[in-house]
This record gives structure tokens, C-alpha cells and sequence, in this order.
């Protein structure tokens, strides 16, 4: 049984009061002083503002986008202590209706974003701006990205020598060995010491609810007196604890993809239930493969196209595609596929390109970029940092070996691989916390806007529910049928305009909301596939 969450819902309203209350005049409360370190630090903010201009030519922004710095505390129980900058960018507002040249929309203020993780950057959102389907969000909004404590230049972590963190070829058993997880077991040991030896005691700052505060310094310091803000994945897990924390600065908020808040579930339970996820997914992605036999030829049911890629599988283990990619890279690939529908073309035709000899493709596709090693190491140590901080995790490895290998006998798919990406929480040096207990009453809020797809793995239907009911006042709209990770802006009209009608009117649907799934992926066929289509109907 874990032991209390650290905040009550009641108790969240306290500690708001609190935090700008006199240090002396305020009584013990757990999280009291980091609060009341997040209003010193979001004080600073609003005085000093962020001096936007040109982006570093290694941000690789067009000149349409803006950056700077916001300084936020490492730990805000100590904010006259050591301060890390976030970087921040921008994209003005257009004021351009592009329905009607001849009118000039107002400014509603800036929208920020973030794209997940953890470990992602925000930094290109604003990019955006010019997407048919963000046009009227970017006429009347500044679109500011950032990137979190951590991520990138944001005072950026590593636990590791990026040239030797992914390794290429690589296995991907189904079902490991004893030797094998022996093996895993030792590389994810020296992964956790690796993140301690390198960061240093500066690592237990790296939390999500310091991500919600930092959220909270960046909107003092863009001179917005209540926050809109759109959160992705992991992004709307921070924002759930911005909205409980900080109830009284939201102005309106969406929470795409949403990930399960409940306190028991985070993050141990949330990444079993994500493996198990992604099996149907998987699942999905075959039954449209074998839809299109006709263009892959990798059978026509989904039983068929799984003999095929484990067919793969078997060959790359003997013979690495240009000594490059072995078994693990190839269920990265279609992992890959099982966030995003517009990958499953494209994984398709690499797949029966290689079985009929040509493995261009699928070491295109799969294959290690050296180039991005760098970035990925960085994703990969604030992820681990930040998951393994926020929660306690099992620390004994038997505890993983019984739940893995009772899941992966029905979901075989992702269990294992997500094991051993979060097994280093299992020998983590730094302590760990306990989860906030997201939860707001009748009008603590403003109404929000939840947006999932029934059918996601990454963050399965089952957390937006949650987070439904524990966001008093929020609405949810459903993407039904369909499994892409991240639904706002994409093809589906209902979605963006449900969307659009909250953050541009304020206006939301009733209490549960459902669009149409969104239309299939077309297939891509191979050069030497089409020629047999061709002489097929010929014939």
C-alpha cells in the first residue's frame, strides 16, 4: 500500500493561500515553502519578462520565431538559491482571419504548449502557425513553446556518453532469458548510478511538480495574468498538477491524450497498463496490414502478418540489416507505429521490401541516427529522472519479473522493451516522491477540454476518463475507433473544431462529447508491387 498522496485536493487550496503568505506566519504543511518559492519565483518573473529575440542558430527556428530565457529556481523551497534558465519561444500573434482577409482578429494572449515527454521540447510549436488546421488559433494567439527544466539548453541532464547509449543491433526477446534480464538488470543499475554521478544532488529537483511550477513562472514572465495552455501526453499530467495547484491562474487549458493521474497509478501501474495497451494496437496495425495484401503481400490476416515480421525478426537476430538493425530496432520501428497512423504505410512497405530482399527501406527507417544521439540521450535522462522522482517505484526485482512476465504471456508486444526503459526507477539514487492527488471541486476551476482517442496506447482511454473525473467541470470529447497519440490539429475536423470553439469562444460541447474515428491511412505500395498489381489485373 503506498502512504498518503503529498497534498490533499482540500489541502491544495491552503497551500495557494499559503504560498503568499509571510514564511513565519505559516503553520508545517508539507510543499508550503515550495509554493510559496514557486510566487517569490513567479513575482520575479512578471517584473522581469522574457527579452525576446533572435532564436540561437542551433535552435533551427525561422526568423517568425522569437526566444529567451525565463530563470526559475531549482528547487523552490530555496528560491534565492541556484536558478536554471528555460528557454522559450514565440510566433506573434497573425491577427489574420483566414476566412475573411478584411478582418483583424484580436489578440486573446499567448497559448502555451507542451508537447510531452517527459523530455520533449516545445520549442517548434510555434511552427505550427502556419497549418491549415492552426490558423485561427494562431490569429489570435502568441503560439510560445519551451523547453522544460532539463530538455535541451533548459539546464540540460545526461546520464550517460550519448556515442554509447543506443546500441545498434540489438535484441528484442519476447520472452528474455534469465541471463538476459541479469544482463538488463546490470546496465539499468549503472544507468541510475550514471545519472547520479553526473547531475549530482541537483537530480531529485527534476519532478513534475516542479515542471507545473516552472509552468507557472513562464506565465508570469509572459505577462499573462491567467494561463492557456494546451498539454500533450505527459504534458497533460503536469498540467493536471498546475490545475490543482494553481487553480486560481487558469484561464483555459486542454489536455490532448490525457495520461491516468490517480496517485496509484503513477507511473509504475501507468506503464503496465500502457503495454497492455499497446497490444490491441499492434493489433490494429497488422489487421489493416493484412487489409492490404494486395500491396505487401504479407498476408492477409493479422495472424499471417505477425509470422512475417517475426519472420523479420528471425533473420535480423542471425543478420543485422547493414550490420545496423537487429530485432530491437525493428520493434522500435513499429512501437513507432503504434503512436501514429501515418507511420503504418510507411513501416509496411519496409517490412515487405526486406522479407523480398530489399532492406534499404527498413534501415532507413529504423536504423540509428548518430546525428540525433545527443538529443536522444537528453530525452531519454530527463524522462527517467523525472518518472522515477515523482513516485515510488518497486524496488525489488521480483516484483517486476512476476507483473512483466504474467503480462507478456497476453501482451507480449511492449512489455518487456517498456521494462527495461523503466527499470533504472528500480535502483534510483535520488528519493522519490509522492504523487499529488489531482483533484478539484465544483468551481475551484475553470471548465477545461479533454481530448482522447479510444484507441490509444500510449496513454490508454482509461486515463482520460480519470482525468475527467477528477477535473470538476471539464469536459471530454472522444475520438472514436481510432489510436493516434495527440488528436488536436490533426485531420479531424470535429476535433479541431471543438478545439477552436473553447479556446478561441470559450464555448465547449456537452459533458462527453464524440467525434467519427478519422479516415484510414492509404497504403504505400513498393515499386515491384505495383508492377504485380499491375500485371494481376492485367491477367
Amino acid at each position: 500500500m503506498r502512504a498518503p498522496a503529498l497534498y490533499s485536493a482540500a489541502g491544495s487550496l491552503l497551500l495557494t493561500t499559503l504560498a503568499a503568505a509571510p514564511a513565519d506566519s505559516a503553520p508545517a504543511v508539507p510543499g508550503a515553502a515550495e509554493l510559496r518559492g514557486a510566487a517569490v519565483a513567479a513575482e520575479r518573473a512578471r517584473d522581469t519578462g522574457v527579452a525576446f529575440g533572435a532564436c540561437p542558430k542551433v535552435e533551427d527556428l525561422p526568423e517568425g520565431v522569437q526566444c529567451g530565457t525565463v530563470s526559475v529556481p531549482l528547487d523552490y523551497a530555496r528560491p534565492d538559491g541556484r536558478r536554471i534558465k528555460l528557454t522559450v519561444s514565440r510566433a506573434r500573434a497573425t491577427h489574420k482571419d483566414p476566412h475573411n482577409s478584411k478582418h483583424r482578429v484580436p489578440r486573446q494572449g499567448a497559448l502555451v504548449f507542451n508537447p510531452g515527454g517527459p523530455g520533449a521540447s516545445g520549442l517548434y510549436f510555434p511552427l505550427v502557425g502556419a497549418l491549415p488546421e492552426w490558423k485561427r488559433l494562431a490569429a489570435a494567439y502568441d503560439l510560445v513553446g519551451y523547453a522544460p527544466r532539463g530538455v535541451g539548453r533548459s539546464a540540460p541532464l545526461s546520464c550517460k556518453d550519448p556515442g554509447s547509449f543506443s546500441k545498434a543491433p540489438s535484441q528484442a526477446p519476447t520472452y528474455p532469458s534469465e541471463s538476459y534480464k541479469r544482463e538488463r538488470i546490470a546496465q539499468a543499475k549503472a544507468y541510475a548510478s550514471g545519472c547520479a554521478q553526473r547531475v549530482g544532488s541537483a537530480l531529485r529537483h527534476y519532478t513534475s511538480l516542479n515542471n507545473a511550477r516552472d509552468l507557472d513562472v513562464v506565465r508570469a514572465a509572459l505577462g499573462e495574468e491567467k494561463l492557456t495552455f494546451m498539454g500533450a501526453s505527459y504534458g497533460t499530467y503536469f498540467g493536471a498538477l498546475y490545475a490543482t495547484l494553481f487553480p486560481s491562474h487558469v484561464r483555459r487549458m486542454v489536455f490532448d491524450s490525457a495520461v491516468n493521474p490517480d496517485p496509484e497509478q503513477v507511473w509504475y501501474r501507468n506503464n503496465l497498463a500502457q503495454s497492455a495497451a499497446f497490444e490491441g494496437r499492434w493489433a490494429d496495425l497488422r489487421e489493416w496490414i493484412a487489409r492490404h495484401d494486395d500491396v505487401y503481400g504479407l498476408g492477409d490476416t493479422a495472424e499471417e502478418v505477425l509470422r512475417s515480421y517475426e519472420k523479420a525478426s528471425a533473420r535480423l537476430a542471425e543478420k543485422p540489416a547493414g550490420g545496423k538493425v537487429g530485432p530491437g530496432q525493428l520493434q522500435g520501428a513499429f512501437l513507432s507505429a503504434g503512436y501514429y497512423d501515418d507511420y503504418w504505410p510507411h513501416r509496411a512497405q519496409a517490412l515487405s521490401a526486406y522479407l523480398k530482399g530489399d532492406p534499404k527501406p527498413l534501415i532507413q527507417q529504423a536504423g540509428p541516427h548518430p546525428e540525433a544521439a545527443v538529443e536522444a540521450e537528453n530525452s531519454a535522462a530527463v524522462y527517467t529522472a523525472v518518472e522515477c522522482n515523482d513516485a515510488p517505484w518497486p524496488t525489488e526485482w521480483r516484483v517486476w519479473d512476476r507483473d512483466n512476465t504474467r503480462l507478456a504471456r497476453v501482451a507480449p508486444f511492449e512489455t518487456w522493451d517498456n521494462v527495461w526503459m523503466n527499470l533504472p526507477c528500480a535502483y534510483w539514487p535520488a528519493p522519490r516522491q509522492q504523487p499529488l492527488d489531482v483533484r478539484t471541486g465544483p468551481g475551484e476551476l475553470p471548465p477545461t477540454l479533454i481530448l482522447a482517442a479510444e484507441r490509444d496506447a500510449a496513454t490508454p482511454y482509461d486515463g482520460a476518463l480519470e482525468m475527467h473525473r477528477r477535473l470538476s467541470g471539464s469536459v471530454l470529447v472522444t475520438e472514436r475507433d481510432s489510436g493516434t497519440h495527440g488528436i488536436a490539429g490533426g485531420p479531424n475536423p470535429c476535433v479541431n473544431g471543438h478545439v477552436d470553439a473553447y479556446l478561441l469562444q470559450g464555448r465547449l460541447p456537452a459533458r462527453r462529447a464524440a467525434c467519427a474515428p478519422r479516415p484510414e491511412p492509404e497504403p504505400k505500395p513498393t515499386a515491384g508491387n505495383r508492377k504485380a498489381t499491375a500485371a494481376k489485373a492485367a491477367g
